[in-house]
């Protein structure tokens, strides 16, 4: 029947009890696979992790500047993996870095979930953290709060 057609029988569904097949082109079938594929592929999204190396000493100018980069991969949509490093006498002083850890998570407490604790791992203080959930939901509330006050008055 499939060679009068001129057209293939192509096996749908294996798993299924009877087996589903067609009657149609298999190169146009492979086509739209391929198609379909490629544009679930599209559409994933990459997250990777994003590493910011402090030290204990590290001044307001640089640690400004590396919030400002940790901001901007958090917005990308990356994790950030945020490192301190100790180096010398100053693993004595861990709470030094814990405390720099801690503001770092004070300062960006409202946009971000900590996936690992600061931990030590070796001379290295380590922080994960990842971009939080966004609440569109507050901000139509609060835009049509606005313009209905405005006509009221």
């Amino acid at each position: 029947m499939a060679g009068e057609l001129d057209v293939d029988l192509v096996e749908i569904a294996a798993t299924a009890n009877p087996p589903v097949c067609r009657l149609m082109d298999y190169g146009k079938f492979k086509y739209q696979e391929q198609k379909r594929a490629a544009e679930a592929k599209a559409k994933q999204t990459v997250i990777e992790i994003k590493e910011v190396k402090f030290r204990p000493g590290t001044d307001d100018g640089d640690y400004n500047i590396k919030m400002r980069n940790i901001r901007r991969f958090l917005a990308d949509g990356d994790k950030c993996k945020i490192t301190l490093r100790f180096r010398g006498r100053e693993i004595t002083h861990q709470e030094l870095g814990l405390a720099l850890l801690n503001r770092i998570r004070d300062e960006l407490a409202d946009s971000i979930i900590i996936e690992q604790f600061p931990k030590l791992e070796g001379r290295q203080m380590i922080m994960m953290i990842a971009p939080g959930k966004k609440k569109p939901a507050a901000k139509p509330a609060s835009e049509g709060a606005a313009p209905a006050a405005g006509q009221a008055a």
